[in-house]
């Protein structure tokens, strides 16, 4: 795992003052465009949720999108959707967040997920926690069960493990 995660580092740019002064924001289209890194992710993230039996991958929009269609696909599992608000086409929940620099809303369609399977959550990145607490919260509305939360990075000094506090968190790589 020490070697996966200087891979990624490796591969992630740092972008300063994005998207308001005072923000390091780690940027994973370097490492997306990679091949060996990028299906390093996807193996690692899918081989984590190939133990926990899933019946689904979440993605979070936009970024998690990308990863967590990756990891479905190779899980052999559907893929949901979880996005901003307004962007799904079909009947929706919803569920307001703070984020560390704003709120916002993200929704689910309302028949994403059957009551009892057990959907993986991925996103490119944990921080604060609220979008990933609020896409576990809309997926365990529908009755729907977290089987874990898995992110390409994690920033350690903004807790986001302590909103997530309780469910199955796994990073690849952390700053």
């Amino acid at each position: 795992m020490a070697d996966l995660e200087e891979l990624l580092r490796s591969k992630i740019r740092s972008v300063k003052d994005f998207p308001k002064p005072g923000i390091i924001f780690r940027d994973i289209t370097p490492l997306l465009k990679d091949p060996i890194a990028f299906g390093s992710v996807v193996d690692a993230l899918a081989k984590h949720f190939a133990e926990r039996h899933v019946d689904y991958v979440a993605g979070i929009e936009a970024r998690g999108f990308i990863v967590g269609a990756a990891v479905a696909s190779k899980l052999g599992v559907g893929f949901i959707p979880i996005r901003k608000k307004g962007k799904l086409p079909y009947k929706t929940i919803s569920k307001d967040y703070q984020l560390e620099y704003n709120t916002e809303t993200i929704e689910i369609h309302a028949d994403a997920v059957e009551p009892g399977k057990k959907v993986a959550v991925i996103d490119d990145l944990l921080a604060t926690g609220g979008t990933s607490e609020a896409a576990c919260e809309l997926i365990e509305q529908l009755g729907g069960k977290v089987a874990g939360v898995g992110f390409v990075v994690e920033l350690k000094d903004l807790n986001g493990r302590e909103r997530l506090k309780g469910r199955n968190i796994f990073s690849l790589a952390q700053y």
